[in-house]
């Protein structure tokens, strides 16, 4: 019966929680106060311009949670999250800037400001979405603590070391750069008595010619080389049986033999 372990948390310090608290609500409300007002100078309704900020934070705010939480056990979803934890709050502190320097007449809100301060709703609206499936899927797509690796660390072990769990029961192994299949014959004795009889049949429809190589290695799925070997073989078998018999073959099987034999 399994024994529950339980882990000993270091005890919050309530200083620690406070700084913290004091130094997030005062940078929201810094942060509201710039962000909001370059809403308006681009062009925002002023009854609709606190939507900037609150989405730019609250997006800082999510992808920063998934980056950071031990649920999150896709290595893809927290990359992903940590990337846009930190355009998050460098896009805040950019319309900060934008917004004071604008506020003492440094710089000037033109046509590209006005662009790039309207499409934040629908660009955080796409990464959101983007985010939350990366961290939903992450199931599907792996299932260890350890989150899913790079398709090209899956390809490098599965060359090197082979599939981890043993082959995929969805496919079937196919033959790697024109690999033959495994012979169906356990032992020699059952190899040559498949022989004997593709030799008995082939002469029984070719006027009692001997089986040709080809012929051989496609009845029993063999190699050439092998098919090759067990035509000697069938050959010194009928010498020492004392079948007189002309044995005629083709000359491109004699060809074949010859070449193998060089």
């Amino acid at each position: 019966m399994p024994v529950a372990t339980t882990v000993n948390r270091p005890a919050r310090d309530p200083w620690v929680v406070a700084g913290i608290a004091v130094t997030a609500v005062t940078a929201a409300v810094a942060s509201f106060t710039g962000l909001r007002g370059l809403a308006v100078d681009a062009g925002w309704p002023t009854r609709l311009a606190w939507l900037l900020p609150v989405t730019l934070d609250t997006y800082a705010m999510t992808s920063a949670r998934v980056w950071l939480a031990t649920t999150t056990r896709s290595r893809r979803a927290r990359r992903f999250a940590r990337a846009n934890a930190v355009g998050a709050i460098a896009t805040s502190i950019a319309g900060n800037a934008t917004y004071h320097a604008a506020t003492l007449g440094l710089v000037r809100v033109t046509f590209p400001v006005v662009v790039l301060v309207g499409a934040v709703p629908a660009a955080v609206l796409g990464l959101t979405a983007h985010l939350h499936a990366l961290r939903t899927l992450v199931d599907d797509e792996d299932g260890t603590k350890s989150g899913p690796r790079e398709e090209s660390e899956q390809t490098r072990d599965t060359d090197e070391d082979g599939p981890e769990d043993g082959p995929d029961p969805r496919h079937k192994a196919r033959p790697r750069n024109g690999a033959r299949r495994r012979s169906k014959f356990r032992t020699e004795d059952e190899v040559m008595a498949a022989a004997r009889e593709a030799d008995a049949k082939y002469r029984a429809a070719h006027n009692g010619r001997p089986i040709t190589r080809d012929a051989l290695r496609v009845a029993l799925s063999i190699a050439g080389p092998r098919a090759t070997e067990l035509r000697r073989q069938l050959a010194a078998d009928r010498t020492e049986s004392g079948d007189a018999r002309p044995e005629i073959e083709s000359e491109s099987t004699n060809r074949e033999e010859a070449q193998i034999t060089v």
